[in-house]
């Protein structure tokens, strides 16, 4: 089955995603203090955090590594049986699975973000990447490009 499209515009907001959890993930456990992207402890207040190590650690693993991960798994199709585990459509190639999670994943972490600190205009921005992302991989077209035949399952 040749790629939808759609696909592409998915690819396109991953990439965008996992560059800016990467970035300002590294650049929060580089610098702890907030100093790195312009922001005071006092964006803390309100969490139970006394650095910006640990939230800039679960950005990056969770927004950026995992991202990735689903990226590649995305875009490769690769057959890896262990990143079935956590598959829980097992009629579905694990990475549109993971897409699924993702996009979750986002949305969470902007809703805990908007409960926790002072809001700002990237926050539904990001948020609105995850539910495009949930968009895209729910269209039919995108579903049945990862939908496992019999054979392969």
């Amino acid at each position: 089955m040749k790629r939808p499209f759609e696909l592409y515009i998915l690819y396109l907001l991953y990439v965008l995603l996992l560059g800016n959890a990467i970035w300002a993930g590294l650049a929060m456990m580089a610098m702890p203090d907030g100093s790195a992207l312009e922001m005071t402890k006092d964006v803390l207040a309100r969490t139970p955090f006394k650095s910006f190590f640990l939230p800039g650690l679960v950005l990056f693993l969770f927004n950026g590594i995992f991202t990735l991960f689903t990226l590649i798994g995305l875009i490769a199709k690769p057959k890896w049986g262990w990143a079935n585990s956590i598959n829980l459509y097992k009629d579905k190639h694990w990475a549109w699975a993971y897409s699924l999670y993702a996009g979750v994943i986002v949305i969470a972490w902007i809703l805990v973000q908007i409960t926790m600190i002072q809001f700002s205009l990237l926050q539904p921005v990001i948020a609105g990447v995850g539910l495009l992302i949930l968009i895209l991989t729910l269209l039919p077209r995108v579903m049945r490009y990862y939908t496992l035949s019999y054979e392969s399952k």
